[in-house]
């Protein structure tokens, strides 16, 4: 008996990508800070440095991973408390692999494997909780870099997640054709996909706020920043725990606190999206 009541009082971070580089660091510094278990939850095993964490198994690009994973949570602590989509991939500058795969690669992961994520995970948040998806200073320059048509639409209130995954999805089928210019979008199919992952956030926010307004739950897109990481160059000016400052800083929002949600984070301030 005793250690069903212990699970159920106990709560839970979980960290996607998070065996390495920033999604480590957030690990870090969740150990040391929040009050509770912290799952590393990647595709590969982890060396735990001496910290407690815990691992759970989870590749985002496999459904069969989510939805076992979404069940361990379900099961073992009745949901989980912070949520933090941080697994991405993303191609170097110099890498010569065609665009139009680059697109599918690139939105496939960090686009809507994110946003199979969410939908198994989201249900599973608990009063209170906390989801922070990490975006990229890239998405704002990147909507920069869209048509008028497209901006107008990743700008607007009203804007469904059906519609925001049909124009992820046309954005891969025209790079696949080479049309992605004609079509309005930037040449960075990691910008669009980022773009993706924040207007994702601000979708959920509402649709949080509309059915389950007194759960208290905040969820944020944000940037980490430059950081010295696979993806990034290594002459980036952050290190990976320089770069979780901003993801925990929302992961451990005061209770009771009703802002930021649904905005777009960047050192800890809301950003003009």
């Amino acid at each position: 008996e005793t250690s069903f009541y212990f699970y159920m009082s106990t709560k839970v971070a979980v960290v996607t990508g998070s065996n390495k580089g920033i999604g480590l660091a957030i690990v870090r510094a969740l150990c040391k800070q929040f009050n509770g278990d912290v799952y590393v939850t990647s595709r590969d095993v982890l060396n735990s440095e001496g910290l407690k964490p815990k691992f759970h198994q989870l590749d985002i690009n496999d459904l069969n991973s989510i939805k076992n994973a979404a069940a361990y949570f379900k099961g073992k602590y009745d949901g989980v408390d912070i949520l933090i989509n941080n697994a991405g991939t993303a191609f170097k500058a110099s890498d010569t692999t065609p665009f139009g795969v680059q697109a599918e690669v690139t939105l496939r992961t960090n686009f809507f494997a994110t946003r199979d994520v969410l939908t198994h995970f989201l249900p599973l948040v608990k009063a209170g909780g906390r989801v922070v998806n990490v975006s990229s200073m890239l998405s704002a320059s990147g909507l920069k870099q869209c048509s008028p048509e497209l901006q107008q639409r990743f700008h607007s209130e009203d804007i469904t997640e059906d519609e925001l995954v049909a124009l992820m999805q046309r954005f891969v089928d025209e790079a696949k054709k080479g049309e992605h210019k004609q079509g309005g979008w930037p040449d960075m199919s990691y910008a669009v996909s980022k773009i993706g992952v924040t207007v994702l956030s601000m979708i959920h926010a509402r649709h949080l706020s509309k059915e389950r307004p007194k759960d208290g739950i905040l969820i944020n897109a944000c940037c980490p920043g430059w950081v010295r990481t696979e993806i990034a160059a290594p002459g980036a000016p952050k290190s990976p725990d320089e770069g979780a400052i901003t993801p925990v800083y929302l992961a451990l929002l005061a209770p009771g606190a009703t802002e930021p949600h649904g905005k777009y984070v960047s050192d800890k301030e809301v950003q003009p999206w």
